[in-house]
């Protein structure tokens, strides 16, 4: 395994490979995307450091072997963070390793707080990487600006690693809340959850996340975070609001509320337990008849719903049968369905990702040709 380390010594690297390789960060999502054929592995750990840090002007600059753990234990001492509130996949993979912010944005990775802050993406103001012949490109700044050309930081958040290895990342913070709450309906449908998340999602009380647990006893969460005197009231008015599904529960407790919300972003319901894994974006109205409709070759042992219902996260059988209805389903609805979890067999034969279409297919693999003429940075997977 190569482990530059500066990004002179990665790009001298890149420019002299000869054969495929699978990019590594921390080592966390190694089971993530369509397995890699590559006889090599190129690691970006040795690019480690936190560049620049204004808590004033809410702006951070890491490299991108920088650990996850160590940017938010900086941002958490001014009362700060990464608003887009990062998933661990660790506990759904059953993966050691580090998450680093390099992987974190290569694969956009976005909690729950996305239906408030958006994705990873949205908080990106720059980036620098180094593309597959070995040319070292930066695109954005320090600040958010108008694009024009490529917009490359939102082009390399989410492209898996395909079009160049990231080097160095530039985002902008948020404050963190001084305080949060969370509302909990308990014994909803999925029908009657979506009404109870769509109608505090279109409120003005600005909430910062909707899930359901379905289940044996299912529960409706609503998250409000902020200033503590707004918490206090806006948790009263979404209690009234809610009233009318059944009776609210509510907790603020910090502690309590974290950890709450740490078992929705992290899908922790369904880390010990055996199947496959996927996510499923699509309409929030969709969403409950989705799952409802998968066949009984596809019928999902369990769910979970997140982002108000647009985004859906599914145990299923690891079956080609099951695969396939799962994605015929959501191309119905104009959706997407990503394998998240499965044996390196299953994710090579069912494709990580959604198929596409073949104009777009043809536009995304003239993109990668043009970022990876020879299409050595991890070849394959992003692959339907």
């Amino acid at each position: 395994m190569q482990e530059p380390r500066d990004e002179a010594e990665l790009a001298e690297a890149i420019a002299g490979l000869t054969e495929p390789v699978e990019i590594r960060g921390g080592g966390s999502r190694l089971g993530l995307g369509r397995p890699v054929q590559a006889g090599a592995t190129l690691s970006t750990a040795g690019l480690s450091g936190v560049k620049l840090y204004e808590p004033g002007a809410l702006t951070l600059v890491a490299g991108a072997g920088t650990p996850l753990a160590e940017i938010e234990a900086l941002l958490a001492a001014e009362k700060q963070r990464l608003a887009f509130e990062p998933m661990d996949h660790r506990p759904l993979l059953g993966a050691g390793g580090e998450p680093t912010i390099g992987g974190v944005t290569a694969c956009n990775v976005s909690g729950p707080r996305r239906v408030q802050s958006g994705a990873c993406r949205d908080a990106l103001l720059g980036v620098r990487f180094v593309d597959g012949t070995g040319q070292v490109l930066r695109n954005g700044g320090r600040v958010m600006k108008n694009v024009t050309g490529y917009d490359l930081v939102k082009l390399l958040a989410g492209s898996w690693g395909t079009l160049g290895v990231l080097t160095e990342l530039a985002f902008k913070l948020a404050p963190a809340p001084e305080a949060a709450a969370t509302l909990t309906l308990r014994g909803l449908s999925d029908a009657e959850a979506l009404g109870a998340m769509t109608a505090a999602l279109g409120s003005p009380y600005d909430v910062s996340g909707a899930a359901h647990l379905p289940g044996a006893e299912p529960r409706t969460l609503i998250r409000v975070e902020g200033l503590g005197p707004s918490v206090a009231y806006r948790t009263g008015r979404l209690a009234r609001l809610l009233g009318k599904f059944g009776p609210v529960e509510t907790e603020d407790d910090p502690a309590s509320v974290a950890a709450e919300w740490a078992g929705v972003r992290d899908v922790t319901a369904f880390a010990d337990r055996p199947g496959a894994v996927w996510r499923v974006s699509l309409r929030p109205s969709d969403a409950p008849g989705f799952v409802a409709g998968l066949g009984e070759d596809a019928a999902p042992e369990a769910a979970l719903y997140d982002w108000g219902g647009g985004l859906v996260w599914l145990l299923a059988p690891e079956t080609d049968a099951a695969a396939a209805a799962i994605r015929a389903a959501a191309a119905r609805l104009k959706g997407h369905a990503t394998l998240v979890r499965a044996a390196a067999p299953y994710r090579a034969a069912a494709g990580a990702f959604q198929p596409e279409a073949p104009a777009l297919a043809a536009l995304s693999e003239g993109v990668r040709a043009k970022f990876d003429p020879r299409g050595l940075l991890n070849p394959g997977r992003m692959r339907g």
